[in-house]
């Protein structure tokens, strides 16, 4: 079966259904016309969607293996200037291209649907919301996704900035580990003129900021990738006011769960000595327990590459750089063999300018039916050979 021409006969539904995603964009773990927009089309397609935590699953096939496929629904908190004529007006943008996964998983579960004689085994979908965040995966882990039936392996599609068509993939760790932290800094508050009777805590934070960088430069092997970024940084509210506090804000990426884990702990060590130091207080909050890196299961890659490769020419899975950003699609793969691809939606030489998270980037819509065959053929293949 040629389920690239069959996903080509969906490509104008798919680009309609993209386009109603990305002008309804809506953020975080509760995505409420989303979730309905997506059952309602699963049930036109004959499926029997459910929730399961705050996202939505369906099956589709009897029996064994489970294949799980996911697609993530969430947009960020940015106001579009991408100048298309469905931009959202709401303050919100699906600039990760999480509209695209969506609508391709959607096109799958059509073409699935309509096979489903032929699937040796079952396809679980797994919409989730909360992946800018990195709630959404582990939300629907405890809701129970990998069970009922048990998920055998699992499989993910994410877009790219690059040439269309190509199928980005990355053996090993593809992508980072995400520890997201605020800190407080208290100090004591009082006029900018006195800073003797006063406890700065823009000065403690500063010395914050400059001492966490000597966690990446002094006390990790230089073999193992880290990444802490401070990112966010607010204090006061007038030149000649000394505020009582401040608060920073970043991230920490690792390839690695004892660098996770170590990096977690010098944070907090540096933080409450500095603080210490300058006679302040800090408090630091951590977003649970983290996401870790992603794992590219050997053979799951092996097989996929393989066919996707037959699906739409040789070569167009090809071996790309490991990412230190990070996917929440990597909490699934620490339970079960996983692989995440990167879908190229365009490159700036195909006159695509900017990257994910800009205001003003914009996306191939060729590139939906593609992903949409993509998860079709994987997963009748996978199915096939893994009886």
């Amino acid at each position: 079966m040629n389920y690239y021409k069959r996903a080509l006969e969906l490509k104008e539904e798919t680009i309609a259904n993209r386009r109603y995603l990305h002008e309804h964009a809506e953020t975080g773990l509760h995505l409420e016309n989303t979730v309905e927009f997506v059952m309602k089309r699963l049930t036109e397609y004959g499926l029997n969607p459910e929730r399961c935590g705050e996202g939505v699953t369906a099956l589709i096939g009897q029996g064994e293996p489970v294949l799980l496929l996911r697609a993530d629904m969430d947009a960020l908190p940015l106001t579009e200037e991408s100048g298309e004529s469905f931009s959202c007006k709401t303050g919100k943008m699906h600039a990760c291209g999480h509209d695209f996964h969506t609508s391709a998983l959607l096109g799958a579960a059509k073409l699935l649907k309509a096979h489903e004689s032929e699937l040796k085994g079952q396809v679980k979908l797994m919409f989730q919301p909360a992946e800018e965040i990195m709630d959404g995966a582990n939300d629907m882990i405890a809701a129970g996704i990998l069970e009922n039936p048990h998920v055998d392996a699992a499989m993910a599609i994410h877009v790219l900035h690059d040439s269309l068509g190509k199928a980005g993939y990355t053996r090993g760790t593809g992508c980072g580990s995400s520890d997201v932290f605020t800190i407080k800094v208290k100090g004591i508050g009082g006029h900018g003129a006195a800073p003797h009777r006063n406890v700065d805590p823009i000065n403690v934070a500063c010395h914050i900021q400059l001492a966490l960088q000597t966690i990446n430069s002094r006390e990790i092997n230089p073999n193992e990738l880290i990444v802490l970024t401070i990112c966010s940084m607010h204090a006061g509210t007038a030149a000649n006011i000394m505020p009582a506090e401040a608060v920073l804000q970043g991230t920490i990426r690792t390839m690695n769960m004892d660098v996770k884990a170590f990096a977690r702990q010098r944070l907090i060590d540096i933080c409450e000595g500095v603080c210490k130091t300058f006679r302040a207080e800090c408090e630091i909050d951590f977003i649970g327990e983290g996401i870790p890196p992603m794992y590219n299961d050997d053979q799951l890659l092996t097989d996929t590459i393989r066919y996707i490769d037959d699906l739409l020419g040789e070569s167009t899975a090809q071996p790309i750089e490991r990412m230190t950003g990070s996917e929440d699609f990597s909490a699934l793969s620490v339970k079960v063999p996983s692989v995440l691809y990167w879908f190229g939606t365009g490159s700036t030489e195909e006159g695509y300018n900017y990257g994910v998270h800009d205001c003003r980037v914009t996306f191939n819509e060729e590139a939906i039916h593609k992903m949409a065959a993509v998860y079709t053929e994987c997963a009748m293949r996978w199915l096939e050979e893994h009886q």
